[in-house]
């Protein structure tokens, strides 16, 4: 299919509750294939539907040069105690705040197939999945920020080239 322009902050569907993918179809399969195009890029962790203008539950993942994805992903599991982590978004491009992320996380969904796949990993791969997760409830990842943070986040991105 094609890589996609990333939707940036401001963009209404950032903040899209995404639906549920009810019925695999080839226009699922392009987004899927859309996803799994436009991740796959070096810097690119992960991508969820709403960043290349999809409402549908679905993301990828790019993790060490291996590429998946998953269809109507569920947290199912976080564990150990949240630690600061590092983080920075392609639709907020050029801002980096420490976000509490737990160490552990996995992820049930289906796959093209209708398959039921689990993804599931610490460290990077942990901080993907809550991170692509949180798109996919209509949040960035500077909704997570403490109050200073945010008001500092705000002010990166008025003045920031792209916004």
């Amino acid at each position: 299919m094609a890589k996609r322009e990333i939707r940036l902050f401001g963009d209404p569907v950032l903040r899209t509750v995404c639906d549920k993918v009810t019925e695999i179809d080839s226009g699922v399969q392009a987004m899927v294939a859309d996803l799994v195009e436009t991740v796959d890029e070096p810097g690119r962790a992960g991508l969820a539907s709403t960043q290349i203008g999809y409402t549908l539950r679905a993301f990828s993942l790019n993790i060490d040069g291996h590429i998946e994805y998953v269809l109507n992903p569920e947290l199912v599991e976080v564990s150990g105690e949240p630690v600061p982590t590092g983080e920075g978004c392609l639709s907020v491009p050029d801002l980096w705040f420490e976000v509490m992320r737990y160490p552990y996380a996995k992820v049930r969904g289906i796959d093209l197939d209708g398959n039921e796949i689990t993804i599931e990993g610490e460290g990077l791969k942990a901080q993907a999945l809550q991170h692509e997760c949180d798109h996919l409830d209509g949040k960035l990842y500077i909704s997570r920020l403490d109050r200073e943070a945010r008001g500092e986040a705000m002010r990166q991105i008025r003045t920031s080239a792209w916004f």
